[in-house]
């Protein structure tokens, strides 16, 4: 059975009408190098399979690997987890190891002489394929990252751009593996620098703030992972303020370089802009015209200044978890409105929401290690229920007459218990509090605020 209709392939066909190049010995022995063939889910590729969805819209996001008769799905978004693979002539992922390192791009399947014949249109209810290659340090193919619409799909070319991008990142992933394994040493020593360069990048204590109460800490993950999570508060100019709380996509010495980016050109920004979405628009922008790597961003930036009775901002959220305020008398919400990540599209959707502290209220601003916490795994089979943003707004009403360093203790705290003290993601918190009877201080003319770090 041909693959597909009318498709030239460099390197011919097999007897069953499949790329030849699906049995190349040196393009296989670089799919069994990987090492992930037959291997579980992991976060790493699932964030970008996540990704791939999200910026598409796609229902259905897979990362293959494929050998000489199925492909391997490493990753898998919005199909059933109990199936991690299918035949290779079942699919389109075979198509792009036939190319040789092209993208397969279909915006209807049952239309398109390549594909409308193709039985897999109709079992697999494929509307749409997009797909681009995962190539090994060699150049081989080694499968591929798609997308599938269950409907025509006329793909937009900043779609395909963050799909290739997002191919090459997974490439850039499975390549990095193979180094370890040869360079371990050198890999070692990169981790120490980017370890130290990201321990720079947290303010070893934060700078205070007239009228308010602050606080943050960082948890490092268990391990030796270096990931990109990052925060600061600094002023801006005259009586704005301003705080972010950032998380970098992946670890490493890359993910430390994208950090000191957005550090460096958020404090720059802030002199010249006070809304919180300009000024991650223009970070975006940053990142993508000095783009060393494929890693993308997500933040939650605030502005913010001292009034009569307590604190006015603005917040905006770049692809982060909005930030959570708790009100004197315990009750607690979001604020933020869910906006594009950075790093990865041209255009991004940015928003401003405005927000008020009063006497007695918290702001939390958090990465995605406190909700996304899991018990340690014990049973490969067994269920690691996150911790959950259901949980963190319990733990956070629970903090009626803390100051703010008892805030971020009392939520590390809990986020370790459910843990077991082995947090697979670093996690960092950050906590603006307005002290009771503020107002009446800053009548009298009076300025009380505690700093911790």
């Amino acid at each position: 059975m041909a693959a597909v209709a009318g498709v030239v392939f460099p390197g011919g066909l097999r007897q069953d009408g499949l790329p030849a190049a699906l049995s190349d010995p040196a393009r296989l022995a670089a799919v069994r190098a990987t090492g992930l063939l037959d291997t579980g889910p992991e976060e790493a590729f699932d964030d970008l399979a996540q990704l791939a969805s999200t910026v598409t819209g796609c229902a259905r996001a897979v990362i293959a690997l494929v050998d000489e008769r199925r492909s391997f799905w490493k990753s898998a978004v919005g199909v059933d987890p109990a199936t991690r693979q299918d035949p290779v002539g079942e699919g389109f992922c075979g198509v792009l190891v036939g190319l040789g390192g092209e993208p397969f791009v279909v915006d209807d399947a049952a239309t398109d002489l390549r594909t409308r014949d193709h039985p897999s249109v109709v079992a697999a209810g494929i509307g749409a394929w997009a797909g681009y290659p995962v190539l090994g340090p060699g150049g081989d193919v080694l499968g591929g990252m798609y997308v599938i619409d269950d409907v025509p799909h006329r793909w937009r070319p900043g779609e395909l751009k963050s799909l290739a991008t997002l191919s090459r990142a997974v490439s850039n992933e499975l390549n990095l593996r193979r180094t370890l394994t040869t360079a371990r040493e050198a890999l070692t020593a990169s981790r120490d620098l980017a370890r130290s360069l990201q321990d720079s990048l947290l303010p070893p204590a934060l700078v205070p703030v007239p009228g308010l109460d602050v606080a943050a800490s960082y948890l490092p993950a268990h391990g030796d992972r270096v990931v990109g999570d990052f925060y600061d508060l600094f002023q801006a100019t005259g009586r704005w303020w301003c705080t972010v709380m950032g998380d970098v996509c992946g670890h490493g010495a890359e993910a430390a370089k994208v950090t000191a980016l957005a550090r460096y050109t958020l404090r720059a920004e802030a002199t010249r802009h006070l809304s919180p979405a300009t000024i991650l628009a223009n970070l975006n922008t940053a990142m993508l015209d000095q783009r060393g790597s494929d890693r993308f961003l997500t933040a939650a930036y605030a502005t913010f200044r001292a009034t009569s009775g307590g604190v006015a901002g603005r917040l905006c959220t770049a692809g982060h978890p909005p930030a959570l305020i708790r009100r004197a008398d315990g009750r607690v919400h979001p604020v933020g409105r869910t906006g594009t990540l950075l790093g990865v599209l041209r255009e991004v959707k940015l928003t401003d929401v405005r927000f008020r502290l009063r006497p007695g209220d918290t702001l939390l601003l958090y990465t995605d290690g406190a909700t996304e916490a899991r018990p340690p795994a014990t049973d490969p089979d067994a269920v690691r229920p996150q911790f959950g943003e259901d949980a963190l707004a319990r733990v956070l009403a629970e903090c009626g007459g803390m100051t703010a360093e008892q805030v971020v203790t009392h939520v590390g705290q809990a986020i370790a218990r459910h843990d077991h003290g082995r947090p697979d993601d670093d996690t960092a918190l950050l906590a603006l509090r307005v002290p009771p009877g503020t107002g009446d201080r800053q009548r009298r003319g009076t300025w009380n605020f505690a700093v911790a770090a």
